[in-house]
């Protein structure tokens, strides 16, 4: 199953707490970025992600759902949040990104701007 993740632009910022930094890999091509973020727990509607003055936020609640008579003897997860802020070069089209979020991984595709693609100059002959 593949969901499509919304990217939210917005002038709010989001509060401040203490949170885990999901591991990200990002790779660039010609024609943009594409983002990978492993954040394992994190169910589609607890994720936000947010576009704002050249800034990527990431931000995800985690939802663990242990029976309630269950007492943990041992937790390494503590912090039941995670969120990784970017910023993101002038050269990216942040109103084209797209998002997809499947297995725990999200994976955000930001596009380059056309004025940051590169191009082929074609030659004459005269």
């Amino acid at each position: 199953m593949n969901e499509k993740t919304n990217v939210t632009r917005t002038n709010e910022g989001v509060r401040p707490e203490a949170a885990l930094l999901p591991p990200v890999d990002v790779i660039e091509d010609a024609s943009g970025i594409t983002l990978f973020a492993d954040l394992p727990g994190v169910p589609k509607e607890k994720l936000n992600l947010q576009l704002e003055a050249g800034t990527l936020t990431i931000d995800g609640e985690v939802a663990l759902n242990a029976p309630q008579e269950i007492e943990s003897s041992h937790v390494e997860v503590r912090l039941p949040r995670y969120r990784r802020v970017f910023t993101l070069s002038r050269e990216l089209d942040t109103e084209k990104a797209s998002a997809e979020f499947r297995n725990g991984v999200l994976k955000l595709r930001i596009p380059k701007a056309e004025h940051a693609q590169p191009r082929k100059i074609e030659i004459k002959v005269i």
